[in-house]
């Protein structure tokens, strides 16, 4: 038995966290520094750490990790409170960036004679429908307008977009297979969210009695992580739906469990940061190979990039627009969702698993990532400098006023 596992757990741990701090120390992200670190240990640079079936695996219970407490921390307030519009925002937001990701592909790297070359174009496009709006909450909540209108926008908005995304990664997803029928893909689509809806029923009551009987107590961290994980399982084995979608709605399912969600959350939150969450970054640097860059994957990475930006601010203002908007709070409202992050490298790693994004493509969606978030606060602050009267922080007169339109 070889026990060299140990050895990378260690170079990942220790190099993820000091370009974690480092990044942090400059206001950005640790996944930022996260994703540095494992480029640098990776075969791109000083090749102490490659790509095993153990870092696989241990990748992919971290991604699982991640999407479970991304559901978690899903606010159904905040949905409630901006509604219709924040639905509007977010699918035009999605459209836009899906069809510049395609249009991007089809420029640099058109294949007619692939059977699945469409697929390919489509999932590029689906990277750049994530949004991480984790850096954009920090500057509003700076600039003091984290309430506002706007805020709530972008917040509402943000969840949707990726509730959106997941769903669309899981049609792609489902069509890899060339013999697959179309009304059988979106059958297993209807029974996965019936499935959902049933067992989220019933496990949304045994957790509140869980809380009831046992308040607090470590056991329900471990029975809500098993729920995941089955929910993971479940969703690949039975429905062919990517193991992430069963994760993030078994998170959505106790994300109304203020109590439960908040204890279950910052015991999984530890579990991953400390191990499965530094691995999982930073086996997507380890598979970003550098070597391979030619002038044209430099060029596509740099057009992806600005696509990427562009068409958030794009799709996103043009919906608040539609939804009665003021032009500057619309912009503000784009520049805010242009950040994408861990959702990104999610969907670009069930991408590369299913064989529909080429691994020469990681640099240009690594580029996506760490450009995205580091221009979002920049752009956000000029965007938010001009004041309209829907801009500012509600009262909870006009909150208590405000339409409760839900999507559930």
């Amino acid at each position: 038995m070889s026990y060299d596992f140990l050895l990378t757990i260690a170079i990942v741990m220790l190099f993820t966290k000091i370009f974690g701090l480092t990044s942090e120390r400059v206001h950005m992200p640790q996944v930022v520094g996260a994703l540095v670190a494992g480029v640098l240990v990776g075969p791109s640079v000083l090749g102490w750490v490659g790509e095993t079936d153990f870092l696989v695996k241990a990748a992919e219970i971290g991604v699982i990790i991640l999407m479970f407490n991304a559901g978690l921390d899903t606010d159904m307030e905040e949905l409630k409170k901006t509604g219709f519009a924040s639905f509007i925002i977010a699918l035009v937001g999605v459209i836009v960036p899906l069809v510049g990701g395609m249009g991007c592909y089809l420029l640099f790297a058109n294949d007619p004679s692939d059977s699945l070359n469409m697929l390919k174009a489509a999932f590029v496009g689906v990277v750049l429908t994530a949004t991480s709006v984790s850096i954009t909450v920090e500057t509003l909540r700076e600039l003091g307008k984290l309430k506002s209108r706007v805020g709530t926008a972008i917040l509402g908005a943000a969840v949707i977009d990726d509730i959106l995304g997941i769903v669309v990664l899981t049609v792609l997803t489902a069509f890899t297979d060339p013999t697959v029928q179309p009304l059988l893909v979106f059958g297993r689509i209807v029974l996965f969210f019936v499935f959902v809806l049933v067992v989220g029923l019933l496990m949304h009551k045994v957790f509140g009695k869980m809380e009831q009987l046992w308040h607090h107590h470590r056991r329900i961290a471990i029975y809500a992580l098993v729920f995941a994980f089955l929910m993971s399982y479940a969703a690949e084995r039975f429905f062919g739906i990517a193991d992430i979608t069963g994760a993030y709605f078994a998170g959505i399912v106790m994300c109304n469990l203020s109590a439960t969600r908040d204890y279950v959350a910052s015991k999984t939150n530890v579990l991953g940061y400390m191990l499965f969450s530094p691995l999982f970054f930073a086996s997507i640097g380890i598979k970003t190979n550098l070597e391979g860059l030619t002038g044209t994957l430099v060029l596509f990475a740099v057009t992806l990039t600005l696509i990427a930006i562009v068409s958030k601010i794009i799709g996103c203002g043009f919906g608040a627009r539609l939804m009665g908007f003021q032009a500057y709070d619309s912009l503000s409202i784009g520049l805010g969702m242009v950040s994408r992050g861990e959702v990104a490298l999610i969907v670009a790693q069930k991408g590369s698993q299913a064989g529909l994004i080429d691994p020469s493509l990681f640099p240009a969606i690594v580029l996506v990532v760490i450009v995205t978030t580091l221009v979002t606060p920049i752009l956000l602050k000029f965007g938010m400098k001009r004041q309209t009267p829907a801009n500012t922080e509600f009262s909870p007169e006009e909150a208590a006023k405000m339409p409760k339109t839900s999507l559930h």
